[in-house]
């Protein structure tokens, strides 16, 4: 990513605000932000982004937008979506510049509560907690951003409609109960990364009645990063890989005799999917439901 204090790159962020500030530019395309135009939105974290887009409500800056269309992909964030620099080190400068009327942040990540409130009203959310229910917590999330955006009915309507496809789903996913499902990455040729229990994909799964063949150890966020060899002393079970553009990395450990050991490679029950966001909310979760949907036929 290029470097957020580089000249040209401030220069470039500044005349895009000065555009943003412009009644020029709301005569175009009206203010981003709540569906009425009312709010000018800044989030520092995709999990807020996704909060907002369950909401139909389109953020006026975002953290990250060159990593987010990398790791996250969708929702798609539009052309004109401004870039307030890194997740972890935003550009508080340009941020104030923009005069936001919310910043939305991750809890524990990135600058300080304190410092954002200097600027503006800041409103932070969990991707889990004690209870180790991501998805419970995201949606308890969601329904707090749309209190605080005086839209509750767009939080009800969204996870009505999640609730239905979920309910769908479990019906059409009849076939994976057959056998447990180990959802992985690969970090490096070495390592993978688990999607356990208490992930949100882990959560989703225990909803579609999916057993999850992970039973070790996970981390506060419901992953465990393993050797390799840890997945040849799994038992029985389909798997899929959740691939972040690392085709030369499957590649490489696909033809290691290790590999070749792993049952579910012997059983050629694997197979490899675009990668979906694990640290997301509905969204996400929505989008792994179709996953597994598109490739159920191919087992």
């Amino acid at each position: 990513m290029r470097r957020l204090n580089s000249g040209t790159d401030l220069q470039r962020r500044r005349l895009l605000a000065a555009l943003l500030l412009s009644p020029l530019f709301y005569g175009h395309m009206a203010r981003a932000g709540a569906p009425d135009g009312s709010q000018r939105i800044v989030a520092l974290e995709w999990l807020p982004v996704e909060l907002l887009y369950a909401l139909g409500v389109t953020p006026l800056g975002v953290a990250g937008t060159v990593d987010y269309r990398l790791w996250v992909q969708e929702p798609v964030l539009p052309a004109h979506i401004i870039d307030v620099g890194q997740r972890t080190e935003p550009n508080l400068e340009f941020i104030s510049e923009l005069r936001p009327d919310l910043i939305l942040y991750s809890q524990g990540y990135g600058p300080r509560p304190e410092q954002l409130n200097a600027i503006a009203p800041a409103m932070g959310f969990k991707f889990t907690d004690d209870s180790r229910q991501p998805l419970t917590v995201t949606c308890g999330g969601l329904t707090d951003l749309a209190e605080r955006l005086g839209i509750p009915a767009a939080a009800q309507a969204h996870l009505a409609a999640f609730d239905r496809e979920l309910a769908a789903a479990k019906e059409a996913l009849a076939s994976y109960r057959r056998q447990p499902l180990l959802i992985f990455s690969l970090m490096d040729e070495n390592h993978a990364l688990i999607i356990g229990k208490s992930s949100i994909f882990g959560q989703v799964m225990d909803r579609l009645d999916i057993a999850n063949a992970w039973e070790g150890e996970t981390n506060f966020w419901g992953t465990a990063v393993v050797g390799i060899e840890r997945l040849a002393m799994l038992p029985a079970a389909r798997a899929i890989c959740l691939n972040h553009g690392d085709d030369a990395t499957i590649a490489r450990v696909s033809a290691t005799p290790l590999w070749q050991a792993i049952p579910f490679v012997r059983a050629h029950r694997w197979q490899t999917v675009p990668a979906i966001w694990i640290y997301g909310a509905t969204l996400s979760a929505l989008r792994f439901c179709r996953m597994l949907r598109r490739v159920e036929p191919q087992w």
